[in-house]
């Protein structure tokens, strides 16, 4: 077993210590509070961004929602977009160990460089308090959080709810549009939508 999978481990139980007691996300109150280990190892958490936009994506590489984002390159436009506008991307993999989605950090790692992926950080949750702490239904789920660390939007990442590529001809990116509001000092709207996609595979 390796250094790094126990450090993810170990925080992962320290993470559902710092994140037990944050009231439910709801757009135009604080984001859940959260300390993660990344793939590489690395303990983040979201007090470290204050000042920055941040975007979280629940992910899980083997769901064909998933997969329809980012083989099809629409979730990495996206990243490269908005981080290029400077928003910091974290995606999460909650998949609980023996779960569909769940990897290693070197799995992480090695999905990072084979898909482009734009993401700023990718953090490992196994033990699935960072989701639970904000509520992450399926995957993808996304959520916007303004530079004062106040939520912004929360749900789908489009009004497409289908695991074919087809469907992203004509959609409207939630996400996009929300960014796009939030930088351009409007109000979000919608702020909350219904996600889609396929479940969270919390462990019991």
């Amino acid at each position: 077993m390796s250094n790094i999978w126990i450090r993810t481990c170990f925080a992962a139980a320290l993470a559902l210590t710092s994140v037990a007691g944050n009231a439910a996300p709801v757009p135009g109150q604080p984001a859940p509070a959260f300390t993660g280990t990344t793939s590489k190892g690395e303990s983040i958490s979201l007090s470290d961004f204050k000042g920055k936009r941040v975007v979280i994506e629940w992910t899980n590489h083997e769901c064909p929602y998933v997969r329809k984002h980012y083989e099809s390159g629409n979730m990495q436009r996206l990243q490269r977009a908005l981080t290029e506008e400077g928003a910091v991307w974290i995606s999460v993999i909650s998949s609980a160990p023996g779960t569909q989605g769940f990897v290693s950090p070197a799995e992480a790692d090695n999905l990072t460089a084979s898909r482009g992926v734009y993401a700023d950080h990718v953090v490992l949750d196994p033990e699935g308090a960072i989701g639970r702490a904000y509520e992450a239904r399926t995957t993808p789920h996304m959520f916007l959080i303004d530079t004062d660390g106040t939520l912004r939007y929360m749900g789908a990442i489009d009004d497409k709810p289908s695991a074919n590529k087809a469907s992203l001809d004509g959609a409207t990116n939630y996400v996009a549009n929300a960014w796009a509001a939030v930088r351009d000092g409007q109000t979000v709207e919608p702020a909350s939508t219904r996600p889609y996609g396929c479940s969270v595979k919390y462990g019991d």
